[in-house]
């Protein structure tokens, strides 16, 4: 019986000889090197008692080690989870209590903060540096090269992504084999993938964008991937030069247009740039193609379904958009229950092959987005313009993108408002230069408290992951509200609108 995603994805590096990954010091591992590592992962997640159906944490840093991590997981049929590194104890207590995983893969240098919470919630807990060092590797140190993959069928899950909810609670979405691979497979023969490419990843992996777009389609492809562990300008300018093409977030893009030495002789061998996760200026847009000769390709995704739309490979890729459905993806525009005609505005509303199965132990969460014929309802506002380009013009969640992290402002909210000086408070998102988004605080102080915004931000800050943190907020007499008492998200937006882009 066949497994989906380990026989499309990773069987056929046994046979690969040549490089598969290169490293930022210029070493690199071969097919081969890079399925006996697999094959020796997977032992030792067996070995250590995981099962189809299990589910395995991972909160570590990019490495080889932790992609093989990733392609062991499917290997035994288990379930991968990854979870943000810049997560606190105190989220990742609510990760594991709710996702029950077997195993929870954990940097060592986090060791003493983590067991106490992974103990709490039943999961054994192995260890992985960014070195390649830690329990889990003395583990598979033991383990044969060699190992057979469990049998899955195409709807089993593959893994779950966590994204946040507007009641700060996070949902556990449910993606299957056939979910992640078909998406793979289109965006591979959309994007004119080759085993000629070398893509430059210098995204994380813990996120659908680094995970599920970069590698799987690389992987797909049968392209080598310059595997950098983040996102280093020098690195990246050094190493263009060896790439095809680069996914980045829009952070990616405004860094490397800041440094003189991006010009077109540096991009001259590049085929492809692509920019996802959160918007990209219609001015980024513009500057880079002056710079360098290359127009980005913006596309448009979600943690519950990969990628949707993305505009043409060849043709017109349209600033302010985010392109076309994508072959086998149906899209459509909807308000009050009616489909909105092109130049109208509504919530997105997608259906296809890449849908995710749910929501991890929600099953009112996932009536409540996901339609009984497929449709699954995005939040996100948009509009299709007469050529039926999509352009995404709000969120319907107050969803905030920033640096291609979803950040809910309820959660933020929350612990804004148990301050003692804080009467309530308000988040929202800016236009931002660098990080698409910033996260801004609207603070009212309560009566007769001398509340200091940036002491407020300071007193947050250790509960909170780095890019869910405040870059700024503002101390105001009251909060502006509708007649319902809402408050009103956009009234602030535009107020603050220049805030971070003097």
């Amino acid at each position: 019986m066949a497994n989906p995603m380990y026989d499309a994805l990773f069987a056929p590096l046994s046979t690969r000889d040549e490089p598969v990954l290169t490293l930022a010091d210029g070493s690199v591992l071969t097919g081969p090197q890079l399925h006996a590592l697999i094959a020796r992962l997977a032992g030792a997640f067996r070995a250590a008692g995981a099962q189809p159906g299990d589910r395995i944490a991972v909160q570590v840093a990019k490495s080889p080690e932790a992609l093989a991590a990733y392609a062991a997981t499917v290997a035994i049929g288990a379930i991968f989870l990854p979870l943000n590194t810049a997560y606190t104890p105190a989220e990742i207590d609510y990760f594991l209590g709710n996702a029950t995983p077997r195993l929870f893969l954990c940097d060592p240098a986090r060791l003493a903060d983590l067991a106490e919470v992974a103990a709490a919630q039943g999961a054994e807990v192995l260890t992985l540096g960014p070195a390649g060092q830690g329990s889990l590797m003395q583990l598979a140190g033991a383990q044969p090269d060699q190992f057979t993959p469990a049998p899955r069928e195409p709807h089993d899950l593959a893994a779950i992504l966590y994204t946040s909810g507007t009641t700060g609670r996070s949902k556990g979405a449910m993606l299957s084999h056939a979910n992640l691979l078909s998406n793979a497979e289109v965006l591979v023969d959309l994007w004119r993938f080759t085993a000629k490419d070398v893509l430059l990843h210098a995204l994380p992996i813990f996120h659908t964008h680094g995970l599920f777009v970069a590698s799987n389609v690389a992987l797909l492809a049968r392209s080598r991937m310059i595997f950098l562990p983040g996102f280093d300008l020098d690195t990246v300018l050094r190493l263009l030069p060896q790439a095809t093409a680069l996914m980045g977030v829009p952070t990616f893009y405004t860094r490397l247009l800041a440094d003189p030495r991006l010009d077109r002789r540096l991009t001259a061998q590049m085929r492809l740039f692509i920019s996802g996760s959160a918007p990209l200026l219609a001015e980024t847009h513009r500057e880079f193609e002056q710079r360098t000769g290359h127009r980005i390709l913006e596309r448009y995704g979600m943690t519950e379904t990969n990628m949707n739309t993305s505009n043409p490979y060849e043709g017109d890729r349209r600033a302010g958009t985010v392109g076309f459905p994508l072959p086998g993806v149906e899209l459509r525009i909807m308000a009050e229950g009616t489909e909105v005609p092109k130049g109208g505005v509504g919530v997105i509303e997608v259906r296809g092959p890449n849908v995710f199965r749910g929501y991890w132990q929600m099953p009112e969460k996932t009536a409540e987005d996901l339609r009984p014929d497929g449709w699954f309802i995005t939040g996100d506002l948009g509009q299709l313009d007469p050529d039926g380009y999509l352009q995404i013009v709000g969120r319907a969640k107050d969803l905030i993108i920033t640096g291609g992290y979803n950040v809910y402002p309820k959660e933020i909210e929350l612990l804004l408002d148990a301050l003692p000086d804080v009467e309530e408070s308000a988040v929202v998102g800016l236009p931002h230069p660098d990080f698409g988004e910033g996260v801004f605080a609207v603070l009212v102080a309560r009566k007769g408290a001398s509340l200091d915004p940036a002491a407020a931000l300071a007193a947050v800050a250790p509960r909170l992951a780095r890019f869910k943190q405040p870059r700024g907020a503002v101390v105001v007499p009251d909060l502006p509200r509708n007649t319902m008492g809402k408050v009103q998200k956009n009234v602030l937006r535009q107020t603050y609108a220049n805030r971070f882009m003097a």
